[in-house]
C-alpha cells in the first residue's frame, strides 16, 4: 500500500470519525429511493439498507423486522429513531 501524505491521513481519519453520520444520511436517502424503486433495483437497495443498519449497530431483531416488512415507512421509523438518538 502506498504511503499517504499527512493531508490524506487527516481526510481518511475525518471520514472514519464521521462515518456514523455519513451512514445515517445514506440510510435516509435509501429510504427515499426505496419509495420510488421497482424490481431488482429495490432488492439491491434493501441489501444496502441492511449493511448500513448493521454498521450503525441497529439491533438485529429490528433489522429483521424492517427487512421482512419490506416497507420503506418502517425503515423511515428506524431513521427517525437514529436521528433522535433512541438507537445507540
Amino acid at each position: 500500500m502506498a504511503d499517504y501524505s499527512n493531508y490524506q491521513k487527516d481526510v481518511i481519519k475525518r471520514y472514519y470519525d464521521n462515518r456514523g453520520s455519513i451512514d445515517q444520511q445514506k440510510l435516509s436517502e435509501l429510504c427515499t429511493n426505496l419509495f420510488l424503486a421497482e424490481g431488482k433495483k429495490k432488492d439491491k437497495l434493501w441489501e444496502r439498507a441492511r449493511d448500513i443498519m448493521e454498521r450503525l449497530e441497529v439491533p438485529a431483531s429490528r433489522i429483521d423486522h424492517v427487512l421482512k416488512s419490506a416497507d420503506p415507512a418502517v425503515l423511515a421509523e428506524v431513521v427517525q429513531d437514529l436521528e433522535e438518538g433512541a438507537i445507540r
